[in-house]
């Protein structure tokens, strides 16, 4: 297998993996779901390849695929990874498999849809992770809402077509900003190639009038934040949540919420460095909101899954914080959170979906005591549990630690208030917890539920292992993600550039741009001059 072409055998076997189900007779149902698994399996054992692949100390975009796409405008298909990125595809090809055997005997009906859906999701999400060309990028974002859409309307819970309307407008009322915001750096650029793009802001040869750079920052921001969710756009989460699948809350919680996250890393610092320093502290203080607020509702709910859910709002305020203390140390943290987050709390998910098939119910009244007729799902529950309040040795004390550490750098009080939220998450999750397991046997029935059969005994192990190797083996990651870190962070520094070009392109056709002959940056112009530049481009300096 040659390296050149392993991101897009990565997208594209899921997608022959749909394409394979689509042939089976719709009845077929186990082997419908075997062949969904042998393909998941597959994609998971050629992921395992970028490990060998990826080399931790270039950095840059690794594996790069570049091919001309369409001609008018110049939009080429440019595949690339790096250390932010690596771990992210990781996660995702981990996930699914886990999503296909969590659905194994809990979807009976429209089966071949359900596991066409999860494949194309899948595919869907890889290509946001791994794309260098911003239009590609669009594609891939508005590609994985389809089938997203289509687990949550169709094989979701009472409340599923209104749940998954909200949940479609409110992410495309966020895609459209972040178009706009494309078409705009195209038109001043006349590239959709990232690093192209980079590299001219970086070294001054692109600029932004302040105004100009916070309204682009702030198209870009919002439809990541929607899609973290940020509080206050993080309405839409807990409804989607309850009312999906079990399949589809781990995938959502795993990975399309890290896109949120994945975006602002890999566009917002870099590309508007100096809107994102302004907004910073205002960035912070959502983040610090949401912990908090995301901390105390889930004290007061009811509803197990409703619970995990509202979690997700405090934990991934942990990251955008992080993101936005724009430290070594605290990026690394919001970069090695968003996998905890993804592997612990997707471990919730399938427990609590492994108590619905029982019960079909999420309320905790309805249980109480379950640690009796359930030992082994009940310790399981409490493992998770403690990973996800962050106890040390297993992965959640990683990526926390190192985000309060990073924060605390520069900016103390943040990291105060952030602390807050940790004492938090273990009082409504020991305390769920509680209400489930622990006492009396609240209800009759409940005395003769079956413990974790072999198949959720198997998953359950898997993600145990995992959370116990990231607690204890987190160098394995961090030493892979640190160059990219750095790299993100050097590019938020004044532009460099000893030859700025003062003039303004209007009403021309061509272009140059004066270059030494030893300037760094002479490849990535002459790169700019092939691509078509619109008449009348504003902005170029």
């Amino acid at each position: 297998m040659s390296g050149s072409h392993l991101l897009s055998i990565l997208i594209f076997l899921p997608v022959a993996g749909a394409a394979a189900l689509l042939l089976l007779r719709a009845e077929d149902h186990l082997w419908i779901r075997r062949v969904a698994l042998a393909a998941a399996i597959g994609e998971l054992g050629v992921s395992f390849k970028l490990l060998w692949w990826f080399d931790a100390g270039t950095p840059g975009y690794q594996l790069e695929e570049l091919r001309n796409w369409i001609g008018y405008p110049v939009i080429r298909y440019h595949l690339g990874l790096d250390g932010i990125s690596l771990f992210l595809v990781l996660l995702t090809t981990v996930l699914t498999p886990i999503a296909i055997l969590a659905s194994w005997k809990s979807i009976g009906q429209r089966v071949k849809g359900f596991f066409v859906c999860l494949l194309v999701l899948e595919a869907g999400v890889i290509g946001v992770f791994v794309s260098l060309d911003l239009f590609l990028f669009f594609v891939f974002w508005e590609v994985m809402l389809i089938p997203m859409y289509f687990l949550i309307g169709i094989w979701g819970h009472d409340r599923r077509i209104y749940v998954a309307i909200k949940f479609i407008l409110y992410t495309m009322f966020g895609s459209i900003l972040m178009l706009v915001g494309i078409l705009w750096l195209f038109n001043t650029t006349g590239t959709f190639d990232l690093p192209t793009i980079q590299s001219l802001i970086q070294t001054g040869r692109v600029a932004f009038a302040p105004r100009t750079e916070l309204l682009l920052f702030g198209a870009f921001f919002l439809a990541f934040a929607i899609k973290v969710p940020l509080f206050p756009f993080h309405t839409w989460l807990p409804d989607a949540h309850t009312e999906a699948p079990t399949a589809g809350s781990i995938m959502l919680a795993g990975v399309l919420l890290k896109m949120g996250t994945y975006g602002m890393l890999r566009f917002c610092l870099p590309l508007f460095p100096n809107a994102a320093r302004r907004l910073a502290p205002e960035i912070a203080v959502l983040a610090i909101i949401g912990i908090l607020y995301g901390a105390l509702v889930s004290l007061v709910q009811t509803d197990l899954k409703r619970l995990v859910a509202y979690s997700s709002v405090s934990h991934l305020g942990f990251v955008v914080l992080g993101i936005f203390a724009m430290s070594p140390s605290s990026v690394q943290g919001a970069l090695y959170q968003m996998l905890n987050h993804g592997i612990s709390t997707g471990a919730l998910f399938l427990l609590v979906g492994m108590l619905y098939d029982r019960r079909h119910t999420h309320e905790m009244s309805e249980f109480g005591g379950l640690a009796t007729p359930m030992p082994v799902l009940a310790a399981f529950f409490l493992f998770v549990s403690l990973s996800s309040i962050g106890l040390p040795m297993l992965n959640g004390f990683v990526g926390e630690f190192l985000i309060l550490n990073g924060t605390f750098e520069h900016h103390a009080a943040w990291a105060i208030w952030a602390a807050v939220g940790v004492i938090f998450s273990a009082l409504y999750l020991l305390w769920a917890y509680q209400r489930t397991f622990f006492g009396e046997v609240s209800h009759e029935k409940n005395r003769a539920l079956p413990d974790a059969d072999l198949r959720e005994r198997s998953l359950l192990w898997a993600m145990a292992a995992m959370i116990l190797f990231m607690g204890i083996g987190s160098t394995m990651f961090t030493s892979r993600t640190e160059n990219t870190v750095r790299q993100v962070l050097e590019q938020m520094q004044p532009a460099s550039a000893t030859q700025p070009v003062n003039a303004i392109v209007d009403d021309v056709e061509e272009f140059s741009i004066p270059t030494t002959g030893n300037d760094p940056t002479k490849a990535a112009v002459d790169g700019i001059r092939m691509n078509y530049v619109p008449k009348k481009a504003k902005g170029i300096r």
